[in-house]
């Protein structure tokens, strides 16, 4: 076994159908006073019943968030926050209502609490990323870390399948970039493994009902396992790529992490065969980069980068981007297999 330091993240899990009811009580748990529910425009709904819930500990409702975190509206819920006198946030939502309690949370220390409503993991690390004039810039700072997660699968049931199918496959990443990190370990490798096939059993069934609590259950299992690996071991060419398209170029996050994938796994296979190997056998397959696509093709979500908004125009200017102060990887970066990786992810085509 190689040497290997592991070090893991605080974090405390709230997990169950239902769980949402304990929130007030996890609320004082931290010690706070009042609350500024965060939440996208479209999830106003659910961000005043969580108000409603917290009562006079709500100290209002912020429903500005949006994908890549903009720096103008991280500012501006900050002082919103300030100006409320909360004490901490409650991000309810997917990834874009996570990292905005996180862009809060890094300047003014303020405790998050997050309730997650898709699969995306990032509720699990201390990563953060805001986007600036035109370019996403991520860091890690253990400040920005929710110090509760509550997962309650009931939330998830009203997400839609093909989004479902994309959060999930997002969360993958996470687990299958983990099995070959440089600074990876056997317990993360363990986790990323379970974590991968528990999301890869359910998502067939969500397409198949997608309320199927049990299968909405072993998903948001499976995604909690992923962003803990996430949180714990560094990532490499598969986020570096999507950071860049995402930032840069504004496409949805998960979308194009799920067509980024299968694309990134196959360009590091030869460096990595036994993270390849593990991912295989957590989604019952024989390669790793084909069963990913085609868990991705066959329940619903897309699969080249030119159906989500990308230009054929902008794939040069993305791969010189993404050689910028690039990521650790398991294979040096080749500008030019990095940009057949990019057209075949544009074109939507299936591994080899």
């Amino acid at each position: 076994m190689h040497p290997f330091t592991y070090t893991a993240q605080p974090a405390r899990v709230i997990f169950g159908a239902a769980c949402l009811q304990q929130l007030p009580s996890e609320i004082t748990a931290l010690g706070a006073r009042r609350a500024l529910v965060l939440c996208t425009p479209g999830q106003r709904a659910l961000a005043e019943r969580v108000a409603g819930l917290l009562g006079e500990r709500a100290a209002g409702i912020f429903d500005r968030a949006v994908m890549h975190v903009p720096i103008e509206a991280a500012r501006e819920a900050r002082e919103v926050a300030r100006q409320l006198g909360a004490d901490c946030a409650v991000a309810v939502g997917g990834g874009s209502t996570t990292g905005l309690g996180k862009a809060i949370a890094l300047d003014s220390g303020l405790s998050i609490l997050a309730v997650p409503t898709t699969y995306a993991g990032s509720e699990m690390t201390p990563i953060y990323g805001i986007t600036e004039a035109g370019l996403k810039k991520t860091g890690r700072d253990p400040r920005v870390l929710p110090r509760t997660v509550i997962y309650d699968p009931e939330l998830t049931l009203g997400l839609p399948v093909a989004l479902s199918v994309a959060s999930g496959l997002n969360a993958i990443a996470h687990a299958a970039e983990g099995l070959y990190a440089s600074d990876g370990n056997p317990i993360m490798s363990l986790m990323a493994e379970e974590g991968i096939a528990a999301i890869g059993r359910s998502l067939p069934a969500i397409r198949r009902n997608p309320a199927d609590l049990q299968a909405r259950g072993d998903a948001l299992y499976g995604a909690w396992l992923c962003g803990t690996v996430l949180g714990h071991v560094g990532m490499a060419l598969h986020h570096k790529l999507c950071h860049t398209l995402g930032g840069s170029f504004n496409l949805p996050h998960a979308e194009t992490h799920t067509i980024v994938l299968p694309h990134a796994l196959a360009y590091n296979a030869p460096a990595a065969p036994e993270a390849l190997r593990r991912i295989a056998r957590a989604l019952q397959a024989d390669s790793a980069p084909q069963a990913v696509f085609d868990l991705a093709r066959d329940n619903g979500a897309p699969v080249a980068l030119k159906d989500i908004g990308m230009q054929a125009s902008d794939l040069d200017r993305a791969c010189d981007i993404a050689l910028q102060t690039p990521y650790p990887n398991p294979r040096p970066l080749e500008r030019s297999a990095l940009r057949q990786l990019l057209q075949d992810a544009f074109d939507g085509t299936r591994p080899a």
